[in-house]
């Protein structure tokens, strides 16, 4: 017995990264954000969902970094989200994505400032400043309790490390639900925490308006932002496809 444990820990797939802010991108991971115009328009498009009033090109801003002098950032600056109205002019990854790690960094710029990560264009991670409850900062939108001590505040950077696994389906029914593990600024925030629907509607992403959110199809999505009419801004930005066989999200820093 302990012969065979020690090699089923020996052989067990375990996923390691750097975390935190800064973090580099893990080998073969894809640099969706680094603060250029050129890889916003060849990485991204809006998301033309039931509630999108903008057009292309995208509007967002690459702007200066508010830290560190000399880096740049993607600003969620679009006129059609003014006044919070979400799925107005959100933008997502051309490409899209089943199981993957993921790196992002975030910098809120003013009190309330509101955005969100959506993994697969369906499952948000909040980033809403000033928000405690479980549709708050660093929060499963609405199925976890928001880990808002891990956030370093206003005008800092801050960083989500996920590792994402999709739902799987069988027969065309969904037998396993998605599943998250997540570090907010390097400390472990979510572990192997399920995700049981799309939240918000059908302006909130794939499959929102498919049974009150809880019609999950087995389609891919790409990672969207969100855009509310708030300067919320984002950098150091990497994606990497994952192929993950068994329901484990867990990996080490």
């Amino acid at each position: 017995m302990k012969k065979a444990l020690l090699l089923s820990l020996l052989f067990a797939p375990t996923l390691h990264a750097e975390i935190g802010v800064g973090a580099k991108p893990a080998e073969g991971a894809e640099v969706i954000i680094d603060g250029t115009q050129k890889t916003l328009e060849e990485k991204w498009i809006y998301w033309e969902g039931p509630g999108f009033k903008s057009s292309m090109p995208i509007k967002w801003k690459i702007v200066e970094d508010p830290v560190d002098a000399g880096k740049h950032a993607l600003q969620t600056d679009d006129p059609a989200a003014a006044g919070g109205k979400y799925g107005a002019a959100d933008i997502v990854t051309k490409k899209e994505y089943r199981d993957f790690r993921l790196h992002i960094e975030f910098c809120v710029m003013k009190p309330g400032g509101n955005s969100g990560v959506y993994l697969q264009n369906r499952y948000e991670i909040q980033i809403k400043d000033g928000d405690k409850t479980k549709h708050g900062l660093g929060a499963v939108i609405n199925e976890t309790e928001s880990p808002y001590d891990t956030y370093l505040g206003l005008g800092k950077w801050n960083s989500y490390d996920i590792v994402f696994r999709a739902a799987r389906f069988q027969d065309g029914k969904r037998v396993e639900p998605a599943m998250v593990t997540m570090y907010f600024n390097g400390k472990k925030v979510h572990s192997n925490q399920t995700i049981n629907q799309v939240w918000g509607g059908p302006r909130s992403g794939i499959d929102g308006g498919n049974d009150g959110g809880r019609g999950i199809t087995d389609t891919p999505g790409g990672l969207k932002l969100q855009c509310e009419g708030h300067d919320v801004r984002y950098r150091n930005t990497w994606i990497k496809e994952l192929d993950l066989a068994k329901a484990d999200t867990d990996f080490k820093e």
